[in-house]
């Protein structure tokens, strides 16, 4: 930004801090920055990033580079059962400041947050997004969607820096995966999605994109209908990950 643009930005941030009042939508509290976004940057600083060693496939944490060598870049649960995706990431944990965000574009209807995640998610992710064809975000059931105005997965996607094509749909409306027990969560979302009509992702490496991953159930029935559809290899990227102890 320019010295003048920058004198601007300051000016314009301190108007819509005195005459609007903007609050956080994070924490709460005043906004000095309001030009910025939404969310302040004491709370974008508080995020707790995921960082390396991670298991290749889902993005979870390992304890230590000596299990990669030994273990084949994998953690214990996707040794256990085999994974549609080939490669996973997320910016942080959902925990903290990262939950708090999350919950303010997802619940809260403050879609401009979308990009500011993307912009991290393309930072983060950058393995992920090489070579990738397109992103494909988590699609709602048309009801959802319909109550909440938008689909949170794709306000994130779009911001990437990558192709979004809406290849999947939802064809049965399911609960929450949030109030669901683990052991539940692939039951829940077996048989919900399906390739849109139309839809071509035949020999593409798809990156699947969504706001957060549990326990990977979601991720895995979406990656699975699309290589049934043809993909060549379906990676993911979420905002956020339950980070497993």
């Amino acid at each position: 930004m320019t010295p003048n643009g920058s004198r601007s930005a300051k000016l314009l941030d301190g108007l819509f801090a005195v005459l609007l009042a903007p609050a956080c939508a994070a924490c709460d509290r005043p906004l000095d920055e309001p030009t910025l976004g939404p969310v302040c940057r004491n709370c974008w600083n508080a995020i707790v990033p995921i960082t390396p060693p991670v298991c290749d496939a889902c993005g979870d944490p390992l304890s230590s580079w000596r299990v990669i060598s030994v273990e084949q870049n994998r953690c214990a649960r996707c040794r256990r059962s085999a994974t549609a995706l080939t490669r996973g990431r997320a910016v942080g944990e959902y925990s903290g400041s990262l939950r708090r965000i999350v919950h303010a574009l997802k619940y809260d209807g403050r879609q401009s947050i979308g990009r500011q995640l993307a912009a991290r998610l393309a930072v983060h992710g950058a393995e992920v997004l090489a070579g990738a064809d397109c992103c494909v975000p988590v699609p709602l059931h048309r009801s959802r969607q319909r109550s909440r105005g938008f689909n949170q997965a794709a306000e994130i996607a779009r911001h990437l820096p990558i192709a979004m094509n809406h290849a999947l749909r939802r064809v049965r409306a399911t609960p929450s995966q949030t109030d669901l027990p683990a052991a539940r969560r692939h039951a829940n979302v077996r048989n919900a999605f399906a390739l849109r009509r139309g839809a071509d992702v035949t020999g593409c490496v798809v990156v699947l994109v969504d706001d957060v991953s549990t326990t990977g159930a979601t991720l895995g029935a979406c990656a699975r209908v699309l290589l049934e559809g043809g993909a060549r290899e379906v990676r993911a990227l979420t905002a956020a990950r339950v980070v497993s102890r």
